[in-house]
């Protein structure tokens, strides 16, 4: 498997204090790695070290396979585009002066694309509109907009949805999606929207004080995750009976409520029941979500 970004024990202090200690992560190629922490866990600082914006104390990462202390370090990372905490924008500028200053800042010799990249980032309606009048959302749109100057291959998106309204979450996790599949960008993103990170994480790296103490595809967690169907019937020992007879993994709950642990046919076991004169009155498909599997994680991390 190609990676994108490779970290080896990578360590940062302040004084005494750790941030991040001896932390190995991988990020392969084309994916959508969600890295999850608490506040304090070394999210952003890890981010920042990755975009060179601060030295590590110990350790080495490497992007694109060239490492940190290689002088071609600075050449690769104009392959990365990035959002660390709250995207840099000129509220007086309109979303097109934007983006023409960044092509300056990185030294591009022209303009070419940014009309490309508005109409990205959904925005080619509002290019001559001053920044300080769009929403918080059009103006992550923007930030992710300016990212993408200079034409990376590879982006970093520390909470890019924090403060967002319903619709605006919406439009970032489309943009985000429709990036990775249709430019094949692979993204680094933390977040603490937990629920919203499983729509679209294709891998997540779980960071507690300092360090990564798990990876996993997002298919690997799929299977950890304890699924059931809670099915509530009016008679629950001819369904008991039912389950026995199919060998089926199941839960009595109470007198009227079973969980059942297996793949299943929904109205195929409502129809069996009903001949047999047990009603299925209701049922909810139920599992462990991302967020629980994190909880229990970090839950057995700190009591090491």
């Amino acid at each position: 498997m190609e990676y994108i970004l490779k970290t080896d024990k990578l360590t940062k202090s302040y004084k005494k204090f750790k941030v991040l200690e001896n932390l190995n992560m991988n990020i392969p190629k084309g994916s959508i790695y969600g890295l999850i922490g608490k506040n304090g866990a070394g999210k952003t600082t890890l981010m920042r070290i990755i975009c060179g914006l601060q030295k590590p104390t110990d350790g080495t990462y490497s992007i694109y396979g060239v490492e940190n202390n290689d002088k071609r370090i600075i050449k690769i990372r104009k392959r990365m585009g990035a959002i660390i905490e709250t995207p840099s924008l000129c509220l007086d500028m309109t979303a097109e002066d934007n983006l023409k200053e960044q092509c300056k800042v990185i030294g591009l010799p022209n303009f070419n694309g940014l009309t490309e990249i508005l109409r990205l980032v959904g925005l080619a309606n509002t290019m001559h509109k001053k920044v300080g009048q769009f929403s918080l959302g059009m103006k992550q749109r923007l930030g992710i907009g300016i990212a993408l100057v200079g034409n990376p291959d590879f982006l970093i998106l520390d909470e890019p949805i924090n403060g967002l309204d319903p619709e605006g979450i919406i439009e970032i996790r489309e943009l985000i999606l429709k990036l990775n599949k249709e430019k094949q960008i692979t993204f680094f993103i933390s977040s603490h929207y937990l629920d919203e990170l499983s729509k679209i994480a294709t891998c997540y790296g779980f960071i507690n004080n300092g360090r990564i103490i798990k990876e996993i595809t997002s298919q690997e967690l799929e299977k950890n995750f304890n699924k059931k169907i809670e099915i509530k019937v009016s008679n629950i020992k001819e369904c008991i009976k039912y389950l026995e007879e199919l060998k089926m993994q199941y839960k009595i709950v109470s007198n009227e409520v079973i969980d059942i642990y297996e793949k299943i046919n929904v109205s195929d076991i409502v129809i069996a029941l009903s001949k047999r004169g047990c009603i299925v009155n209701d049922f909810q498909e139920k599992g462990e979500s991302l967020e629980n599997y994190y909880l229990n994680l970090i839950g057995g991390a700190d009591n090491d």
